[in-house]
């Protein structure tokens, strides 16, 4: 086992598990909420999230960044157990493949547009968009008086 998985891939699992925790207080009603303005709906930005860690796994794949792939599956966003299936998929995936690397591996850089950073570093900014994630998620929770889970409150806030 690699000193990422040791030492730090419990935060990942962590967070995948406190999404879980939002996403089971979620109905498939509540993601058409929209708070108004130029913001998406709620459905959207689960979608979002999933194509971040779409992105971020191939990244771990391919040793490059890209930010293109859009999930075009329709009805996803409107789903919760979609979503959820999806995610969970993703999860399991980058976690096999955090699992096969090295030590050395995880000094490798990711290509992100002309610059590099290596495979740990890249692993710990998918943890700080799981973080802005759930700081949105829970700007919308608020908005439509839906109470935070106790593991919310303490983690994020």
């Amino acid at each position: 086992m690699n000193r990422y998985m040791e030492q730090k891939w419990s935060w990942i699992d962590g967070s995948h598990g406190l999404r879980t925790t939002l996403m089971d207080t979620l109905t498939d009603a509540d993601l058409a909420f929209n708070p108004g303005g130029q913001n998406m709906t709620l459905g959207a930005l689960c979608r979002e999230m999933g194509e971040i860690e779409h992105a971020y796994v191939e990244s771990l794949k391919t040793f490059t960044q890209d930010w293109t792939y859009r999930n075009t599956e329709a009805g996803l966003d409107g789903s919760v157990a979609r979503l959820k299936a999806w995610y969970q998929t993703m999860d399991d995936e980058m976690k096999a493949v955090v699992s096969t690397f090295s030590d050395e591996d995880l000094a490798k850089e990711v290509d992100r547009s002309g610059y590099g950073m290596p495979v740990e570093t890249q692993l710990d900014v998918y943890l700080q968009a799981l973080l802005i994630f759930f700081g949105k998620i829970t700007i919308f929770l608020r908005t439509m008086n839906k109470p935070l889970p106790q593991s919310v409150v303490e983690w994020i806030g």
